[in-house]
């Protein structure tokens, strides 16, 4: 492999820093800074921001400074939902040029992801089990098919920075092993399931439920109504009892000043 091009390492360079997430969402990337540092241009700098927002990596727009992605929840789920439709299809294209030479290359990734959970660089690990996937792409056969999916695992890597979910090396290492089994025996339809709950499970882990999205204005304020209407008739009921017991029982009227009381009756002599 020849040595890069400082263009070519300065795109590399961030792009790795960027899936590592060493910069973070909304970090700025001045050209002038970034030419420095790199020993070129700023044209080439541009360049190479251009192709990083072609990635889906960089915002980048004339008037303003380029900075790391940010992508939405919405951007997010269309990610995986694509992610599931085009591996479900490089697993299906893996198994047809299978050899054993890609098993192995598939378990020799492996074991460097389990060295990177050892040596607890959750970094590198996140970004091995990345590569994983662009790896089996690569398998397929398909160039185009090796690039989306490329981008799609780089975008999944922004989607955890912005999400603040860590990653998951155990389970990473124990799916992929089992999806390298089923590409052995070469069933298609275990190795396609295993992919598609791989994914889910990765979704799962990276993108939890919105708790914003989840909260419907009138849903709480309902609650938080009934809650205190129930607290208020509660409070209130003791009152009403009170008054119910008052009500049944009879009222003795009041003797006026002047009135004669009323006659005794007289008193049963014994015989």
């Amino acid at each position: 492999m020849n040595d890069p091009t400082k263009s070519e390492l300065a795109y590399l360079a961030i792009k790795q820093a960027v899936i590592e997430q060493a910069l973070k969402p909304g970090t700025k990337l001045p050209e002038d800074m970034l030419g420095s540092h790199f020993e070129v241009s700023r044209t080439l700098i541009r360049e190479a921001l251009a192709r990083l927002a072609a990635e889906g990596l960089v915002e980048a727009g004339r008037k303003r400074t380029a900075t790391v992605a940010q992508p939405s929840r919405e951007e997010a789920q269309s990610v995986f939902e694509l992610r599931h439709c085009l591996e479900r299809e490089v697993v299906r294209l893996a198994i047809a040029r299978w050899t054993p030479a890609m098993g192995a290359a598939l378990e020799g990734h492996v074991r460097l992801e389990e060295q990177a959970a050892r040596q607890q660089q959750p970094a590198v690990a996140g970004r091995l089990a990345g590569e994983f996937h662009i790896k089996l792409a690569q398998m397929s056969g398909n160039p185009l098919m090796e690039r989306y999916v490329s981008e799609l695992v780089s975008r999944c890597s922004l989607i955890l920075a912005v999400y603040g979910q860590p990653h998951s090396s155990e389970c990473a290492i124990a799916e992929h092993r089992q999806l390298i089994e089923a590409l052995r025996r070469g069933d298609e339809k275990a190795a396609g399931k295993l992919m598609l709950d791989h994914l889910h499970g990765v979704q799962d882990r990276t993108l939890p439920p919105d708790p914003a999205a989840e909260a419907d204005l009138g849903a709480v304020l309902g609650r938080y109504a009934s809650e205190i209407a129930r607290a208020s008739q509660n409070a209130a009921a003791p009152l009403s009892a009170r008054a119910a017991s008052a009500e049944a029982t009879p009222v003795k009227p009041a003797r006026r000043s002047g009135q004669p009381a009323a006659p005794r009756a007289p008193r049963s002599r014994s015989a």
